[in-house]
């Protein structure tokens, strides 16, 4: 089955019987881009009231299309009150103040951390599908999700790899960035500097390790100095193979990342 059909059918609902003993959210407002989307592709019609601003940025979400059937929210509390949630979804950057002031007012705040890899992909949509009441679409959009990984697994080492971003950063191993480098098939050359996480790599150091792929980040408008680096003739050597990657599929641990991988392929 060709990937593009398979993230389509992420978005399938399934329908399935809920235990008499269940009863669940039936107002939900998610305030978070990468909630949004989990959130989106689980709830069941009429359940998912609200979605952040951002859902609706096709340069941020890959579900911005689908975002135009919700109410948008800013993470005011004070909006999201008055639409009148039995549950909210917040992120763990999420704004604390908004979430506590919502949890003052007796509204229930449910909060995902980030996923740094694709078990905790697995781990946020068991959570929210639990959340919501619809387990049983959480198991078969995992499943999904594991097939398209099976389908885009790399049969042959593709090479050494380099993450790019403005300000000079870098991600290691162990980040999300560094699971859809290292599914895509492709060594980081993160680990040579034993860089696990996200940090700054200076361009000296990324030159000499000679990367066979550079991956840099989508450029935003306007004339951010931080992004300057990543004009330098020198990165354009280095690696005639860049692959400017779209932040949209990179930035939430979701099934789109199957489209991150599939670009490096």
């Amino acid at each position: 089955m060709p990937i593009s059909d398979l993230i389509r059918g992420l978005a399938v609902a399934v329908a399935a019987t809920l235990p008499a003993f269940a009863e669940p959210p039936g107002r939900v407002v998610s305030m978070n881009l990468c909630t949004d989307q989990i959130a989106m592709l689980l709830a069941a019609p009429g359940q998912l009231i609200s979605v952040s601003d951002l859902a609706a940025d096709p340069r941020m979400s890959p579900m911005a299309d689908q975002a135009a059937d919700y109410a948008l929210n800013y993470g005011r509390a004070e909006e999201i009150y008055l639409m009148r949630p039995d549950l909210v979804i917040a992120g763990q950057f999420t704004s604390g103040p908004t979430v506590a002031m919502l949890r003052r007012l007796g509204i229930r705040v449910e909060v995902l951390p980030p996923a740094d890899d694709f078990q905790a992909i697995r781990d946020e949509i068991t959570r929210v599908g639990d959340w919501l009441g619809r387990a049983p679409q959480a198991a078969d959009l995992i499943a999904r999700f594991d097939q398209g990984l099976a389908a885009l697994a790399a049969e042959v080492p593709r090479g050494r790899a380099a993450l790019y971003y403005a300000n000079g950063f870098t991600s290691g191993p162990d980040t999300l960035a560094g699971a859809i480098v290292e599914a895509a098939g492709y060594d980081n050359i993160a680990e040579d500097y034993g860089i696990a996480n996200t940090t700054a790599l200076p361009m000296e150091l990324l030159v000499m390790a000679g990367p066979d792929r550079l991956i840099t980040g989508a450029k935003w408008p306007g004339q951010s100095r931080s992004e300057a680096i990543l004009d330098h003739p020198a990165l354009a050597r280095t690696a005639p193979g860049t692959a400017q990657v779209t932040d949209r599929d990179w930035v939430c641990g979701t099934p789109f990342v199957l489209n991150a991988i599939e670009a490096l392929q």
